[in-house]
């Protein structure tokens, strides 16, 4: 319990007095708006005991979309931790208490997933980062799984990198890069099939338990695997480049559960 306390203190000292800083960074749109998120989540990961080990590093080239698998909250502090990227996410989370202004200062884009007509808006929202410069993160499964497993990734947003080359005349292609989470160990022992939940958080799970359980227990190793990026030209069929991306992440994240050392 003490432990609980000790880092709600912490957090709360050092979140509160940035949030107004980044607020102010994204409205005048300074460079420093892409640079507190990664210091911030470096100090989340730290705070909560978080270890990552990386592997690769997000290509230079611009305009890049990135595609990842998904399986905890956890994810969004250890991707940022290791660069300045912006989110699509669900829009429901624009809506949570506290999580969701965190979201909305990373300038996050929101997306309705049970409202198709919104998709072309959604992906002009992420092209519109693109073309600023803004490295552009989207999970490729739409949802978050149990860690042990990477599941089919969805065509319809990766139409945004078409979207970004048709809005912007000098562009003629865009970078899109796997990259793979696999949770491999807490407290020094390997997460096996029935002990990932303990770092995975999906389905009905209860944020906060969740959160708790982390805070708690902390030292939690986590393997990330940047992929060969792909140049993406408008041409390219959606639906052959997802399988491309899902067979590149899943082949990273079982090498990483397996303890591969060609993945370390």
């Amino acid at each position: 319990m003490l432990r609980v306390i000790a880092v709600l203190v912490v957090f709360a000292l050092v979140t509160l007095p940035l949030m107004p800083v980044q607020w102010l960074a994204v409205a005048l749109k300074r460079p420093l708006r892409r640079r507190i998120p990664v210091l911030y989540h470096r100090f989340v990961c730290r705070l909560l005991g978080v270890r990552v080990r990386c592997t690769g590093a997000p290509v230079a080239d611009r305009p890049l979309l990135i595609v990842a698998n998904h399986s905890s909250w956890l994810d969004i502090s250890i991707i940022t931790a290791c660069a300045p990227v912006v989110f699509v996410a669900k829009a429901e989370i624009a809506r949570w208490p506290f999580f969701g202004l965190l979201a909305k200062l990373q300038r996050s884009v929101f997306v309705e997933r049970d409202r198709r007509q919104k998709t072309g808006e959604v992906n002009a929202a992420i092209a519109r980062r693109l073309a600023e410069g803004d490295p552009v993160l989207l999970f490729g499964e739409g949802t978050a799984g149990d860690g042990n497993r990477v599941m089919p990734f969805r065509t319809a947003l990766i139409g945004a990198a078409r979207d970004a080359i048709a809005s912007a005349g000098h562009v003629s292609q865009v970078w899109i890069q796997p990259l793979s989470i696999a949770y491999v160990s807490q407290q020094g022992i390997p997460l096996g099939r029935h002990l990932r939940p303990r770092a995975a958080w999906y389905g009905k799970m209860k944020l906060v338990e969740h959160i708790g359980a982390i805070v708690r227990s902390g030292a939690v190793d986590v393997s990330v695997t940047w992929g060969e990026p792909i140049a993406y030209d408008g041409a390219t069929d959606r639906k052959a480049l997802a399988r491309q991306l899902e067979s590149a992440v899943r082949n990273s994240t079982v090498a990483a559960l397996r303890g591969d050392p060609a993945a370390a």
